[in-house]
This record gives structure tokens, C-alpha cells and sequence, in this order.
């Protein structure tokens, strides 16, 4: 087995998706299945699309090329704010931008102009989390000013919350969305559509039948890919869970003091270490490192394996509670949380494995 590695169990992931567009579907809710966290990977995209999701998203229009060029054709939503020296690529690619700057909106309607395209757009509200959006007050002006240029489709206006400030989505702050709906319809009599409520996290609300009638999109990765939300700290009730699982070979295991010998300075990323004295330990030395994946996003599937700390190609544990049961070699497998999953899917250096793809 070629080593590091990251296991992916693609019909875990189908199923997921399946269940999560079930649920929205009874909530009168549509669903844009992310790929993002999986570095826009496609064949995790395909596995979202056999479970029944008809809309892709994410970050990286790099990514959102490949699904074109290899024959997606339902909808793509750009999930950042799209760049002005890209929005050409964008026009062309993309279906639906999120958008809260006049700038980019009036770029992309040139763009689209000039390609003779319909563009979609979601303008973004933040209601309390500091990421993108428009404070609800600056709402109004910013649709007067761009309600009727050419070669755009006003689909509705969305909100995100959790991924930077940590806000949790409310019954209050998703709600302001409908009110600000009302508002706009009535001010400059216009539909919009889509009220795009968020992101996994606001699956809590649906689940706990807390969200505001009239929300009717979501944003979902996190939930499809691991069945968990971070941002309420929680399992999603039925979901699969670890479908992502790093491997990583052991190729140094000796038996060495705890403590280093010598002056303490600084390691390779700038932090003094400090270590406890725990006499001599059984320490084992993987191939990874923090090159490859966010070492703190770790969780080792065997019970008894310590992970020390890492340098940029190295990844140290401590298998001392489990005797000599392990040997150079040997491979051990890790549970990846969502920031650790993102960043092994993204290195070139870690082999992807697709494992339990369904039959034809």
C-alpha cells in the first residue's frame, strides 16, 4: 500500500447526501451539496450526485472547471466571493455567485453582457458573524444601485454562519433573512426566490423544527462528508461518520527519553516546545506531516497511541501503552476532523484511496 494515504468511503458519503436532501426536501428546503472540504474531488462530487444532490458547490473556480470539462452540467454555485480578474472564467463556468460587493456585481454584469448570458446571484447578508456580507442596513442601497443592470438574475439573498466567528445560527438571526426578504420585495418589487440559510450548522434548526418557514436553501458539506457539525459541536443523528481515515506508515520506532537533551529553543514553526518528563518511551515516527495535514485534527483509531506533536515531514507518537505489538512498517490509521480532512484532500503528497464505490 502506497503510504500516506487518505481512505475515502464514497458510499458512506452517497448515503449521507441522500439522507441530507431527504430531510431538506420534507422542509421545503433545496440543497447545494459542498465539495470544497473535499478539495473539490471528484469523485466524492460524484458520490453527492448519485445521492440525489443536483447542485455543487465551492470555493475554487479551479475546481468548478473540472466538473465542467468533465461533463457536469446541472448547477454550480462560486461559494467566494468571486475575484474580478476571474469573473470572465466565472460567466462562463458558474451559474450562481454569492456577492456583496457593488464592484464585483457590476463586473459580472458586463461580463455577462457581453457573453450574452444570465448570470445568478445571491447577495450575502451578515447578521453577526464577520465573514462576507452586507450589514442588513446597507441592504437597500446596495439593491437600488444594482436592480436593474443588465445580465443578471437576482436569485435571493443568503447568510453565513460558524465558519469564522464561531455565531451560531438562531431562530432570530435566520429569521432576519425573511424580514429583509419582505422588505426588499415590497421596496423595489422584485421576487426573490432563494433564501439561502446557511450552512450545515443551520441543519440543527431544521432537525429541531426551529427554522423560520420561508428559509428554502442551504449550503451543506460538513454534514455530507463527515456527519458531524463543529459548529454545534455535534453528530448528526443517522449520519455516517469518519469516511475520511488517514493512514500513515511507521518508519522509525524506538525506545527514547521523553524529555529533549540540550538548550530548549525554537522549532521549525516558531513555538518553544515543552515536555513533560515521562521517563522512557515506546515513540514511533510516521511518514506525514504538517505539511500534509493539521496535526491538532487528528484522532487515532486505536486506543492507547498518543500523538506527541510534528514537524513539516514527521508526525511523532507514543505507543508505549501498547507494548511491542507494532513494528516498523506497520500502518496506523487516524480519524480526521473537518480542518484535517481539508488539508490531507488538499496535499499533492497523500494518496487518495477510494474505497466501497457502488456497483454500477
Amino acid at each position: 500500500m502506497q503510504t500516506p494515504a487518505v481512505r475515502i468511503n464514497l458510499r458512506n458519503i452517497e448515503e449521507n447526501a441522500r439522507l441530507i436532501r431527504k430531510r431538506c426536501q420534507a422542509g421545503g428546503i433545496s440543497v447545494t451539496g459542498v465539495v470544497k472540504g473535499a478539495a473539490g474531488d471528484l469523485k466524492v462530487a460524484e458520490a453527492l450526485l448519485r445521492g440525489g444532490i443536483t447542485s455543487l458547490g465551492d470555493s475554487r473556480l479551479k475546481n468548478i472547471i473540472t466538473f465542467r470539462q468533465t461533463g457536469f452540467k446541472g448547477e454550480i454555485v462560486l461559494l467566494r466571493l468571486p475575484q474580478l480578474a476571474e469573473v470572465e472564467k466565472v460567466i462562463e463556468y458558474v451559474d450562481i455567485s454569492l456577492v456583496s460587493e457593488l464592484a464585483t456585481v457590476k463586473a459580472l454584469s458586463l461580463a455577462a453582457t457581453k457573453a450574452a448570458k444570465k448570470h445568478g446571484i445571491i447577495v450575502m447578508v451578515d447578521v453577526g458573524d464577520l465573514r462576507e456580507g452586507l450589514l442588513p442596513g446597507e441592504l437597500a442601497d446596495f439593491f437600488s444601485k444594482i436592480i436593474s443592470w443588465p445580465g443578471l438574475e437576482l436569485k435571493g439573498i443568503g447568510t453565513n454562519v460558524g465558519c469564522y466567528g464561531g455565531v451560531l445560527p438562531t431562530r432570530e438571526n435566520t429569521e432576519l433573512l425573511l424580514k429583509l426578504k419582505a422588505r426588499l420585495e415590497s421596496k423595489f418589487a422584485v421576487k426573490l426566490g432563494t433564501i439561502s440559510g446557511g450552512n450545515t450548522a443551520t441543519t440543527l434548526l431544521l432537525e429541531d423544527l426551529k427554522l423560520p418557514v420561508g428559509i428554502n436553501h442551504l449550503r451543506v458539506g460538513e454534514g455530507i462528508l463527515q456527519g458531524t457539525d463543529i459548529t454545534n459541536q455535534r453528530i448528526i443523528k443517522g449520519l455516517n461518520q469518519d469516511n475520511f481515515t488517514l493512514v500513515a506508515e511507521i518508519i522509525e520506532l524506538k525506545d527514547k527519553p521523553s524529555v529533549p537533551q540540550g538548550e530548549i529553543g525554537h522549532d521549525a514553526f516558531g513555538k518553544i516546545p515543552q515536555f513533560p518528563d515521562r521517563g522512557t518511551r515506546r515513540r514511533a515516527i510516521l511518514a506525514v506531516g504538517r505539511q500534509d495535514v493539521k496535526i491538532d485534527g487528528l484522532t487515532s483509531l486505536r486506543q492507547g497511541i498518543e500523538i506527541l506533536g510534528a514537524s513539516s515531514d514527521h508526525l511523532i507518537v507514543d505507543l508505549t501503552e501498547l507494548g511491542g505489538e507494532y513494528q516498523v512498517g506497520d500502518h496506523l490509521e487516524f480519524r480526521l476532523d473537518y480542518g484535517a480532512m481539508l488539508a490531507v484532500m488538499t496535499s499533492p503528497y497523500i494518496e487518495k484511496q477510494y474505497l466501497e464505490e457502488p456497483a454500477d
